[in-house]
This record gives structure tokens, C-alpha cells and sequence, in this order.
């Protein structure tokens, strides 16, 4: 007996292998304990029965959107600095100047636990509002122990306050915190043998990141955090050559890294790196667009050498106050040239892909968790296409 079957539908299964998106026309999809029991045409849709079949009327099924890149745990907002930048001021200066991660650090650490949670669920239910199944939520607002742990902590709640996967990275390597004095290599100190060890045993994070950039750290400096991340048994993943080459994306592939993130500056020996090592890259369009960059990621040395391709909001106060997973897709169409199956592809097995977790979610197939968007929508263009429109009809995580 299936506990539910979404029949009369035409599914994008992501599947690997598969032509394209992995099109399936007169497809149905059936769930069991929150899984999927079945996918794929209808009329060879087993014959157990059902609690509950639903007619989709012809619309589209996708896998649950994932968003695999944000920093969505934060209090405050830097709307003064977005008038900054529109006066002129770049990104690095705002930050020299004591802005930037800076002043969201403050506002962070001068919050409750409660009062994080409050203030991101609102980002969270957009993100949820446009079919997002799983997301992942980074620290690197607290740059201390006690305020890492609690943005982290944070995270954790949002997945007992709404029906969502939440997946936790620890970004202690974001920025110096206040009162540091320039001194970086003691942060990192303080990142790897205080901080790191303590997040680790109280089991807060699913992975480990980095900001490696001049305005942050030096390969060096990160190569610190991974390898003590590693004794851990944490995965990790990279902030890379966003604002500047720093060889972020070869350190992240000769790291194992899941991912590398942002990409702009990326060299072909870093791209072909990543290639041998498996390493995801997530694209970040928002960002791209919100701070005005100029050099868009390689995208076609990522086709060339194979890497895959993911797509993210970066939802954070300062750089992509964004919270829209469809209009991300557009940019990423219309910025970086990126096909309408790379776009949709990028949100879903890709940033499945780049969280470790194609094996449980991703693509419409038999024993991953039940988690789709069911779009009324004539083809999946249109997720790309339109722009300040959502068509979402309904989502289903875990089967409900």
C-alpha cells in the first residue's frame, strides 16, 4: 500500500543518466514512509493502492528545490551599506572601514537565540514559499565560540519550526572578529583548537567552510582549517576566488572539498583540479549581481572539464539579500549563460550533489526522501524565465 501517489503529472526526475532533465510524460510518483516508493510512467504505476491519489492535472513535478549555499542565521540588516555602494563605495572598502561581516557580526552576537530564530524564519519561509525542500545554513556571524555555536544551534531549531532539511556548515573562518587586531593567524588558532573541536562535539555542524580571499584568508591559513576539520571528520567546503585569484579552487579540490563557491576568479588548472576531485561548483548570481562584479564565473571551463554545476541564493545581509531561488535561476541564466537544465539541475541534484546527499535527495527516485515541487507551469522554461513569479502549486517534503 503507497501512502500517496501524485498521478497525471509530467516529472523532471533529475535522474542521473537520464536524457536532459529525465522527462517523464504521463508520469506518477509514489510515496511510502516519506520515501519514494515509485517513479516514473504511469501506466506501469504498481497496483498496491493508495491512501491518498492526487491529480496533478498534466503540471510538472521537480525534485524539491535545494538551496545549497546561505548564511540565512542573522539579526539585523545592512540596508545603510547598500546606499553606500550605490554611492560608489566597493565591497572591500566597506569592509576595511569596519562594515561588511563586521557590522552583522555585532548585530549577531547582541542577539538571543530566540531573537535569531524570529528573524530568519521569515527568509526561511520565502525560501520554502518557492518549493525549497532542504537548505544549508552557515555560521560565520558569532566569530566566537559561544556566538558560532549559537547561530548553529539556531540553524538547528529552524528544521523543528518548519518542515525542511537543514544542513549546517560552520564558517569560523569568515572574517576577524572584532577586537583582533589584524592578527589572523590567531584566529585561525582559535578556529582550530577552541572553536572547531567544541562545534564538533556537540555535533552542530554537517561541514566546515572558508573565506579564503585577501580580505580574509590566505590558502595557508585555510589549509589550517581543513586539515583540522578532517581529524573531525567533517567534511569541507570553500569560499574561493570571488573577489581575486588565490588558488582557492585547487586548495579546495586537493582538500576533497565538497564544494567551492562563487568561482569568479577561478583558473583552469583550479577548475581541472576540481574535475579529478569531484569538487561541486556552486554559483552564486546574487551575489554576482548585487555587489556589480564584472567577471562572471568560467562556466564554460566547468562544462569543458566536467565539473557539475550548482546554483544558490547566498541569502546574507550584505552581498545577496536574496531569498528566491527562481529569480536566482534567472541570473544564473541571463548573467553567467547557463541552459534552463543547468539552471534547474543546479537547484536540485547539483546542490544535492554539493551537500553530500545525492544518495537521500535531489531527483525523483525510488528510496530518496519524498521531496518535490509541483509546478503549474506548461514547461520548465518557465521556472527560468519569468522573472517576480512563482508558480509553485505544492510542495511535498517527506512524503506530506
Amino acid at each position: 500500500m503507497f501512502d500517496k501517489v501524485w498521478r497525471n503529472a509530467r516529472l523532471a526526475t533529475l535522474a542521473p543518466g537520464s536524457a536532459g532533465l529525465g522527462v517523464v510524460d504521463h508520469g506518477a510518483v509514489a510515496s511510502h514512509a516519506g520515501r519514494i516508493a515509485y517513479a516514473g510512467p504511469e501506466a506501469a504505476l504498481p497496483s498496491p493502492g493508495a491512501a491518498e491519489v492526487i491529480d496533478c492535472a498534466g503540471r510538472w513535478i521537480t525534485p524539491g528545490l535545494i538551496d545549497c549555499h546561505t548564511h540565512l542565521v542573522y539579526a539585523g540588516n545592512r540596508a545603510a551599506e547598500f546606499e553606500l555602494r550605490l554611492a560608489g563605495a566597493s565591497y572591500e572598502a566597506i569592509a576595511r572601514a569596519g562594515g561588511g561581516i563586521a557590522s552583522s557580526v555585532r548585530a549577531t552576537r547582541d542577539a538571543s537565540l530566540e531573537r535569531l530564530v524570529a528573524e530568519t524564519l521569515p527568509r526561511l519561509d520565502a525560501l520554502i514559499a518557492e518549493g525549497v525542500t532542504t537548505v544549508e545554513v552557515k555560521s560565520g556571524y558569532g566569530l566566537d565560540l559561544a556566538n558560532e555555536a549559537k547561530q548553529l544551534r539556531a540553524a538547528r531549531l529552524l528544521a523543528e519550526r518548519r518542515p525542511v532539511g537543514v544542513t549546517t556548515s560552520f564558517l569560523g573562518a569568515h572574517a576577524l572578529p572584532p577586537g583582533s587586531d589584524g592578527d589572523k593567524d590567531a584566529h585561525i588558532d582559535h578556529v582550530c583548537n577552541e572553536m572547531l573541536p567544541a562545534i564538533a562535539a556537540e555535533g552542530l555542524a554537517d561541514a566546515v567552510d572558508a573565506f579564503c580571499e585577501g580580505i580574509a584568508f590566505s590558502p595557508e591559513q585555510v589549509a589550517r582549517v581543513f586539515a583540522a576539520a578532517q581529524r573531525h571528520g567533517l567534511p569541507v567546503k570553500l569560499h574561493a576566488d570571488q573577489l581575486s585569484y588565490s588558488g582557492g579552487a585547487r586548495l579546495a579540490a586537493e582538500a576533497g572539498a565538497l564544494s567551492a563557491d562563487h568561482l569568479e576568479y577561478a583558473s583552469e588548472d583550479g577548475v581541472a583540479a576540481m574535475a579529478r576531485a569531484g569538487t561541486v561548483a556552486v554559483l552564486l548570481p546574487g551575489a554576482f549581481y548585487f555587489i556589480r562584479e564584472t567577471q562572471a564565473p568560467p562556466v564554460a571551463l566547468f562544462r569543458s572539464h566536467g565539473v557539475p554545476i550548482a546554483l544558490a541564493t547566498d541569502s546574507n545581509p550584505g552581498t545577496s539579500p536574496l531569498t528566491s531561488p527562481l529569480l536566482a535561476m534567472n541570473m544564473a541564466a541571463t548573467l553567467f549563460r547557463m541552459t534552463v537544465e543547468e539552471c534547474v539541475a543546479g537547484f536540485t541534484r547539483e546542490a544535492a550533489r554539493a551537500l553530500g546527499q545525492l544518495g537521500q535527495t535531489g531527483t525523483i527516485e525510488p528510496g530518496k526522501w519524498c521531496d518535490l515541487a509541483v509546478w503549474s507551469i506548461e514547461a520548465p522554461a518557465e521556472l527560468v524565465y519569468r522573472i517576480g513569479f512563482n508558480p509553485l502549486h505544492q510542495r511535498v517534503w517527506r512524503g506530506q
